[in-house]
C-alpha cells in the first residue's frame, strides 16, 4: 500500500498543501496523512503514517523537507521504516525521484539529508550575522509584540470569564502569553 504524508508550516501555504495532496494522490497514495504544523514540533499525522505502515508498504511525500527537520530526523525515520520493511519514496528530489528499495536510493537520500541540514545551518548563521549587524547599526527592531498589542482583549475576556486556554484560541495567541499579559 501506498501512504502519503503532506505537510505545511503554516495555514497560509494552502496552495502548496493542495498541490502536494494532489501530487501523492496522482502518485497512486491510497491513504495520506496531513497536517499543518512547524517541523520542529509535534507532528501527530506523521507518527499516526509511521505507526500505520506494515510489511511491504511505501510512505510516500513530495519533497524530503516535509518529511525530516535534521540529517539525524531522516535517519530516525529511515531506520524506523526498515525495522517495518516500509520503503520511502520521494516524488521531487531535485528534478528527480528516489526510492529507499534500493541501496543507491538510500545512499542518495542519506547524502541529500546531509547537504540539506548543512544548507540549512549556514542559512541560520547568514541570518543571525545580519540581525547583528542591522542591530549594531541600529537598524533592527525586533518582531512587533503581537500578544501584547491584545493585552486589552485578553483582560476583557478574563473579565467576561473565558479561560486562558479558550482566550489564546479565540486571540490567535500562546496561552503562554495570556499568563504574561495576566499577569502584568
Amino acid at each position: 500500500m501506498k501512504v502519503g504524508y503532506a505537510r505545511t508550516s503554516t495555514i497560509e501555504q494552502a496552495a502548496g498543501f493542495e498541490a502536494q495532496q494532489r501530487d501523492l494522490e496522482a502518485s497512486g497514495a491510497e491513504k495520506i496523512f496531513k497536517e499543518q504544523v512547524s517541523s520542529v514540533g509535534e507532528r501527530n499525522q506523521l507518527e499516526a503514517a509511521l505507526d500505520f505502515v506494515r510489511d511491504g508498504d511505501t510512505i510516500v511525500v513530495t519533497k524530503l523537507d516535509r518529511l525530516a527537520r535534521s540529517t539525524a530526523h531522516l535517519l530516525n525515520i529511515i531506520d524506523q521504516l526498515q525495522s517495518k520493511s516500509v520503503g520511502l519514496r520521494i516524488l521531487d528530489f531535485g528534478g528527480s525521484e528516489v526510492d529507499t528499495h534500493s541501496p543507491t536510493g538510500k545512499l542518495m537520500l542519506t547524502m541529500f539529508g546531509a547537504f540539506g541540514q548543512f544548507e540549512r545551518e549556514m542559512m541560520l548563521e547568514r541570518q543571525r550575522e545580519g540581525i547583528a549587524k542591522a542591530k549594531t547599526e541600529g537598524k533592527y527592531k525586533g518582531r512587533k509584540p503581537t500578544a501584547m498589542a491584545k493585552a486589552s482583549e485578553v483582560k476583557k475576556l478574563r473579565a467576561e470569564g473565558v479561560g486562558p486556554t479558550e482566550i489564546a484560541v479565540k486571540l490567535g495567541i500562546g496561552r503562554a502569553s495570556v499568563y504574561r499579559i495576566l499577569a502584568s
